[in-house]
Parts: structure tokens; C-alpha cells; sequence
């Protein structure tokens, strides 16, 4: 590992400090400064930047320091403090918003369903809208749906199943996205980029591998997750993608200028 280069110690210093200011502070850091969806009410166009230095928990925090410690160092010596900041802060801005792009297709797509369920209350089009969240929330309300098929036109039932998902909906529209994620990838990606024939050894895989084979081999496991996400998954495959887009683009455009 290089040693530390200004940028890179600048920005572990501050995911570290801001990290114990989620574990210990007084204020719900998460929820200020995560990313919402554009359109939840508690969206504000500030998250695109603040939500790459909230991390939930230490394994979500080391990981992408591990990273950026190991890679940026190099990075930042290439480029140069100035332009590796500034790659730093595009490639997560970039991550950002296209996440934000999908997300807001989703949650347009459950609002629209929603509001239709509102003249056509049936329970088949309650059990359709449920399909689009984790099973286990589907599961959970598994008596529910078993008692309005019985019951379709009582109106305690139709009630109960339009709060359901509304505040489904609402959760969907308010779960913030955090972390440094999306920008790390455009570190990585940048470095696979420069120097493609670097040998990269993860735990997960057990054998060398070439910096540009391995980026393309996690660039399209993060497309067909995103595309497939399986139920549990709380990862923004999607985020991740557009660090990879932005850092490669970015890339491209500096070594056709300079």
C-alpha cells in the first residue's frame, strides 16, 4: 500500500469522523444527509454530494476505505491532487445520479400503481403491488391478503389495504442511499483504466487477475444485479455503475486532452 497521499488522507480523515458522528452524535445524520429519492419530501438536492461520506455501518466503512487507502494513493500521484478530487467528487456526484435516475423510475412506477389501486381496489392489485417488494414483506402480510380474497368488497379491508401501501410507498420513496461506494468504483475503475495490467488478489478470488479483466468482470455482475436484484438485496448496484460510467468517461476525455 502507498503511503498517503493529501486527498486521500483528507477524505479517510473526514468518512472516519463523520462515521463516529453517526454511531455517536445527537442528530439522525443518515437521514439528513443520505440521498432520498426526488420524489420524496425529504429530498434536497444537497444529498447528491453529502450522502458519499455517510456510512451505516464499520464493515460498509472499512471496505471502501480499505480502497480508496490502497488505490488512491496511486491515483492521486498520476493525476494529481486537484484532478484526483475532482474525479473523486464527478465519479460520486456521477454514481448519485444515476441511481437517483433508476430510483425515481421505481418508485414513479409504485406511485402510479398506487394510485390506481385507489379506484380498483381489488385484491389481486393489492397482491400484484406486493410482488414488487422483498418476499419477506410479502410474507408478512400473507393473512391479510388471505382474508380480503374472502372478503374483497369489505371496506375495513380495503382501507387496511390501501394504508399498506401507502406507507409501503413512502418507504420506498424515503430510504436514503449512503456511502462512498459509487466514487470508490471510479476508483478502481480509473485504476484499471491506467494501469490495465496491474495484478489485482481479492480474498474472494484466490488468484491473480489483471486490473482490466477484473473491472469488467465486476462491471457486468453489477449490471445483472441491478438488473436482478435478488429480495434481500440493499445494495445500489445501480450507484456502483454509474461511479464505473463516470470514471470511465472522465478517463477517456483527460487522455484525449492532456
Amino acid at each position: 500500500m502507498s503511503r498517503l497521499t493529501p486527498i486521500v488522507e483528507k477524505l479517510l480523515w473526514l468518512n472516519l469522523l463523520l462515521f463516529l458522528a453517526v454511531q455517536w452524535g445527537k442528530w439522525d445524520l443518515v437521514n439528513i444527509l443520505g440521498l432520498r429519492c426526488i420524489l420524496s419530501e425529504n429530498f434536497r438536492p444537497y444529498q447528491f454530494l453529502t450522502h458519499l461520506f455517510i456510512h451505516a455501518n464499520l464493515r460498509h466503512l472499512f471496505s471502501n476505505m480499505l480502497i480508496l487507502v490502497t488505490f488512491g494513493p496511486t491515483l492521486e500521484s498520476t493525476l494529481s491532487s486537484k484532478r484526483f478530487f475532482i474525479f473523486y467528487l464527478i465519479t460520486g456526484l456521477g454514481a448519485g445520479l444515476l441511481y437517483a435516475g433508476i430510483h425515481y423510475l421505481e418508485v414513479s412506477k409504485i406511485q402510479a400503481t398506487y394510485h390506481a389501486y385507489l379506484t380498483d381496489s381489488h385484491p389481486e392489485n393489492f397482491n400484484t403491488f406486493l410482488s414488487k417488494f422483498p418476499h419477506t414483506t410479502h410474507i408478512s402480510y400473507y393473512r391479510f391478503i388471505d382474508g380480503f380474497y374472502k372478503y374483497p368488497d369489505d371496506p375495513a379491508y380495503i382501507a387496511k389495504s390501501k394504508a399498506i401501501m401507502y406507507e409501503l410507498y413512502q418507504y420506498k420513496a424515503n430510504i436514503p442511499t449512503i456511502g462512498a461506494s459509487g466514487a470508490i468504483l471510479g476508483v478502481l475503475t480509473a485504476f484499471a483504466m491506467l494501469f490495465p495490467n496491474a495484478h489485482l488478489f481479492f480474498w474472494l478470488l484466490p488468484i491473480p487477475i489483471r486490473a482490466r479483466y477484473f473491472m469488467v468482470l465486476y462491471g457486468l455482475y453489477e449490471l445483472y444485479a441491478g438488473i436482478y436484484p435478488s429480495p434481500a438485496d440493499n445494495i445500489a448496484h445501480f450507484a456502483h455503475l454509474g461511479g464505473i460510467l463516470f470514471a470511465y468517461l472522465l478517463i477517456r476525455w483527460w487522455q484525449r486532452v492532456y
